[in-house]
């Protein structure tokens, strides 16, 4: 094994087969390279980070002894003034703008759910990053987002009334959300691409347009019988899957499927808070698991109710945009 030769840092084996065996391979990087440019890394701001961890234990032994001595008597003023005092309060400062660059639009402009999930369970991890697109109709038929009365209800075998409630919930959401010009999604018969356009077709032949054409993002399949159509708004997706011979869509008079929408759009992986790593073996299965995330690998075997399940990324989806263009998406 390549290791550099350091009077200063001892560096476990099983980190440093992680590092030389599965993650330089895949960069530029000479492993003597990496470890002299960790080391020093570590040498210019290790003194840094002891110092603000010699601060923080300097203000937090100050708040407990404040506590001991003054217990049962709380007095606000007194309190505040003393942690102005130690620096744990300072004062405000003016209001003021930041420009920083290269930040991804997902998060400097896109709202959505962000997920937060422990990075030494790859299972969760999963779980979290294929959040991104979901089911309306699941959503609404197995939770109270649509109350469940007793002819209402979701348990036991699929119940058709609460089939049906989902389905005109789902069909306002598009009439809300992604309205027609006239008409109603409910009334839908079929749907067509026809220059760049959507056109909602209805039984009596006539047809409408979306009322703001641009929400209109891309499809799939044939224009004149698509499998899909994708919706923006707010730069998030919404997709009608539509497949007459589908367990939903062969009931459906547009062949409509599915609704799924584009929702929880960003995973935080903590490295924190909610994991526990004290050894090697601890942190080189987080950092595996965060280079498999990475490069779209990562993937998990668990059982289930006595089934082994096999769980791995989605993979990105593609559709066609209204002018022909190939549209991608994260999956």
């Amino acid at each position: 094994m390549n290791m550099p030769v350091t009077l200063s840092y001892q560096i476990d084996q099983q980190f440093a087969e992680f590092i030389n065996q599965e993650v330089l391979p895949k960069t530029n990087l000479e492993s003597a390279d990496f470890w002299s440019g960790l080391i020093a890394i570590l040498e210019d701001l290790t003194p840094t980070n002891d110092a603000l961890l010699a601060e923080r234990e300097r203000i937090q032994n100050a708040i407990d002894t404040f506590h001991r001595e003054h217990e049962g008597e709380l007095d606000m003023a007194t309190y505040k003034a003393f942690l102005e005092d130690i620096g744990y309060l300072c004062e405000d400062i003016e209001d003021f703008t930041i420009t920083p660059n290269n930040v991804d639009s997902e998060i400097a402009k896109v709202c959505g759910p962000q997920l937060v999930v422990p990075v030494d369970n790859a299972r969760f991890v999963l779980n979290a990053a294929n959040a991104r697109w979901g089911s309306l109709y699941d959503a609404l038929y197995g939770t109270d987002a649509i109350p469940q009365t007793e002819e209402l209800t979701a348990k036991g075998g699929y119940n058709p009334e609460r089939g049906a409630k989902v389905i005109d919930f789902a069909r306002s959401f598009l009439d809300e959300i992604f309205p027609l010009n006239h008409g109603s999604h409910k009334d839908v018969t079929c749907y067509t691409i026809y220059f760049q356009h959507l056109l909602a077709y209805f039984e009596d032949g006539t047809s409408a347009g979306l009322l703001t054409p641009s929400q209109f993002a891309g499809y799939s399949g044939d224009i004149n019988a698509p499998s899909s159509v994708l919706f923006k708004n707010n730069g998030l997706h919404a997709e009608l899957q539509i497949n007459r011979a589908g367990t939903i869509g062969k009931h459906d008079r547009a062949g409509i499927d599915d609704v799924r929408i584009e929702s929880a759009i960003t995973t935080i992986v903590d490295f924190e808070d909610s994991v526990s790593a004290v050894d090697a073996e601890d942190k080189v299965r987080a950092y595996r698991n965060w280079l498999g995330l990475m490069q779209g690998t990562l993937s998990s075997r668990f059982d289930k109710q006595g089934e082994t399940v096999f769980r791995q990324m989605q993979r990105d989806r593609m559709f066609s945009a209204k002018d022909g263009d190939s549209y991608p998406l994260k999956g």
